[in-house]
């Protein structure tokens, strides 16, 4: 029974078993076996042996109460029946039952007028087989031939007669198979004969269960009983001496044997009766379980047939032990599909069970499985965790790879941002072209023109640098990045440092009344670059440092987007990172301070202004870039990146050399040596405004800038 509960996936039952030991013992090992296969049970409860309509009562409030719709029951059939009448008063027409072999054969209760509550019922039922002359047999007893009592008793109920005055009737008999019997004295006696047994009556003339051999199942098994006592009889006759079972191999005497020999044979016996069963016990002592499984169906008269859908054969190979015919199954309210029996519906794919605290293990919740967490089987305990590289998709059943993600070469914001970035080295190049064709004019000598192309030199550099952010993050992109962007800063300010620096003390000279005891030391170009080539020689040291120890490598990301694995470069040390930039930092407020400590030079000397406001510029991008960077995930941060970079880049180059570029190219007329060496006051305000040129000679180097102003 409990492996017919699980065969039709059944999760969810009753049990209603007798108060005796088979409906006890039954409904324990029904219990213990469903409880191993994860079923569990609604309700459990018991009919009492003497009839008390209350307990009925509760049961029946019990059986409707519940959400189960599979009831199990150990009892017989005169212990169930009041239960049943109980269930057609109450209309309870919507359970399946499954019968113990005690009741699933019973005519007290497979009644038609039971069918709306008991239609659709699987029992099993112990195997049966056609006894050969078993039917001959019956129909030919007689109770004046046999003394047994219960074959008299049985034809008194049969034919509706008494046997109390067996000897006149015996006489009667007699007389009338001789024919002295006259017709007077028959018509004497016939108002007694017609309420006497006669036993001329013919068994096959009446349709009741007797003459119904098919159904004879306990029969059966009282035939394989007698059976196997006989065969275990005939072994022990047949045992050979000196070759016998027992001590030093003896045998047992047939004639007086005790009864644990013959229990020894009894429990080795192994012959084939009828339909070819095997008959045989196990160590224990247990027969073969073989039962026939029956439906309970409706015929047109409306009585109800027992209709053999499968069978169940403990000797089976494990998990082929039961057959069951699905298709020949008439269910309640004669419908084809099995019923469903589950406390909870089951979790589909993407859910796991949730246990409700207090009830059986049935009844359970579905809980959607978290982000990053699939299930791919039903009902499923637990949700299984995604690999690092993989999510979950929508239905959180199955694992998906997740997107890479990294700005590309071949994407409309990558596009964008090389073409930005050639435009701008282009620009760089452009005018260190004008330099380089110009580097004879006034101008750029005044300008310090080697300090000038590597500025120039530095731009590109910054410029090319932010194409290596794009694309995906390989080892040599990862080093060189950084270092480039980096290095290429460095030159630019270490170079525009050394230019402040004579832009101060140009300041200082102005605002000094005795310039000659102020410049006492003079500053000359090559003590520019000399600082300049520190400076960077300090950062390339760094650099190189940073490579060799703590060089930056390609990682996946996982974290910081669940569905996308972003590439990116990890950047090796943090700290090492940190100074290589903060030196920049420190060259760029350095070259910021001298150039404000310039500003207040003649209004007609602009070069402080300009550095000013570049390196404005310059710190306002960066500022900005903070934030920005760290409110952005993935490829988008690696945007922000460029963008300063070219933001940063462009701010510089236009601030500090487009001024220059404007007056060597579109008023050549202010290119000239003679306005280059004019000398104004320092508080001469009268001073023409439209263009100027400061020579200093305090420290023998020649300062100039152009005044753009018309």
């Amino acid at each position: 029974m409990a492996n017919l509960v699980v065969y039709f996936g059944w999760t969810w039952v009753g049990t209603i078993a007798a108060d005796d030991d088979y409906g006890k013992y039954g409904i324990k090992l029904f219990k213990e076996e469903v409880e191993k296969a994860g079923v569990c049970i609604s309700f459990s409860e018991t009919l009492p042996k003497l009839y008390s309509r209350e307990t009925i009562l509760n049961i029946v409030e019990t059986v409707k109460r519940s959400t189960a719709n599979i009831v199990v029951v150990f009892a017989a059939d005169v212990d169930l029946s009041p239960l049943i009448e109980e269930l057609i008063i109450h209309n309870i027409t919507d359970k399946t039952w499954i019968a113990s072999e005690a009741w699933v054969t019973s005519a007290l209760i497979s009644k038609p007028e039971y069918y709306s509550a008991l239609g659709g019922t699987l029992g099993f039922a112990i195997r049966r087989a056609h006894i050969p002359n078993l039917k001959e047999y019956l129909l030919n007893i007689n109770p004046f031939d046999s003394p047994d009592p219960l074959i008299g008793e049985f034809w008194q109920q049969a034919f509706n007669c008494t046997l109390e005055d067996m000897h006149a009737v015996e006489n009667m008999y007699t007389a009338t198979v001789s024919g002295n019997m006259t017709n007077a004295r028959l018509h004497s006696i016939d108002p007694i004969a017609s309420h006497l047994c006669t036993g001329l009556k013919e068994l096959d003339k009446i349709n009741n269960t007797y003459s119904d051999v098919s159904q004879l199942r306990f029969t059966y098994s009282v035939y394989k009983s007698v059976y196997t006592v006989a065969h275990a009889l005939h072994d022990m006759e047949t045992c050979i001496k000196g070759k016998g079972p027992f001590v030093d191999q003896t045998c047992a005497n047939i004639s007086d044997f005790e009864p644990w020999q013959l229990m020894y044979y009894l429990k080795h016996v192994r012959f084939t009766a009828l339909d070819d069963e095997v008959v045989s016990f196990s160590n224990e002592g247990d027969v073969t379980a073989v039962y026939d499984i029956l439906n309970w169906q409706r015929n047109p008269d409306g009585t109800i047939s027992y209709v053999e859908i499968g069978h169940y054969n403990s000797t089976a190979p494990p998990g082929s032990e039961m057959t069951i015919n699905n298709g020949s199954i008439v269910w309640i309210n004669d419908k084809v599909e099995a019923p469903r029996s589950v406390c909870s519906e089951s979790c589909q794919p993407g859910t796991r069970k949730g246990i409700r605290q207090g009830e059986p293990v049935c009844c359970f919740d579905c809980i959607p499985c978290a982000d990053g967490e699939i299930s791919n089987e039903t009902d499923s305990r637990e949700c299984i965790q995604c690999g690092e590289d993989y999510w979950s998709n929508t239905n959180r059943d199955a694992c998906m790879a997740k997107e890479i993600e990294f700005l590309a070469y071949d994407e409309a914001l990558g596009i964008t941002l090389i073409a930005v970035s050639a435009f701008g080295a282009c620009i760089a190049i452009a005018v260190a072209i004008i330099f380089l064709v110009y580097r004879n004019t006034a101008l750029v000598k005044a300008n310090d023109a080697v300090l000038s192309f590597f500025i120039q030199f530095s731009l590109v550099i910054t410029f090319l640098s932010s194409i290596i952010f794009v694309g995906e993050p390989v080892k040599w992109s990862c080093m060189t990045r950084q270092v480039s962007l980096a290095l290429g800063f460095c030159i630019c300010l270490s170079c525009i440092m050394g230019k402040t620096i004579v832009l101060m003390f140009t300041a200082r000279a102005a605002k000094s009344k005795n310039p000659e005891k102020t410049n006492s030391e003079p500053i000359r170009p090559i003590h520019q670059r000399i600082i300049a080539l520190t400076c960077i020689l300090i950062h390339a040291c760094a650099c190189t440092v940073w490579l060799v120890l703590y060089p930056p490598y390609p990682v996946k990301n996982t974290a910081s987007q669940n569905i996308k694995i972003l590439l990116e470069c990890d950047e090796g040390s943090i700290i090492f990172i940190c100074c290589i930039f903060g030196y920049d930092v420190l060259l760029a407020l350095l070259g910021f301070v001298f150039a404000f400590m310039a500003r207040k030079l003649p209004d007609n000397f602009n070069e402080a202004k300009f550095v000013t406001f570049g390196m404005l510029v310059f710190f306002i991008v960066w500022i900005s870039f903070v934030p920005a960077y760290l409110s952005t995930r993935g490829k988008f941060m690696v945007a922000v990146e460029i963008f300063a970079i070219l933001a940063s880049s462009f701010g510089l180059l236009a601030c500090i050399f487009i001024p220059k570029c404007y007056i060597i190219l579109l008023k050549p007329e202010r290119n000239t040596e003679a306005l280059v060496r004019s000398k104004p006051k320092m508080n001469d305000t009268s001073a023409p405004g439209t263009s100027a040129s400061i020579t200093s000679e305090l420290n023998s180097t020649t300062i100039s800038t152009v005044s753009l102003d018309e």
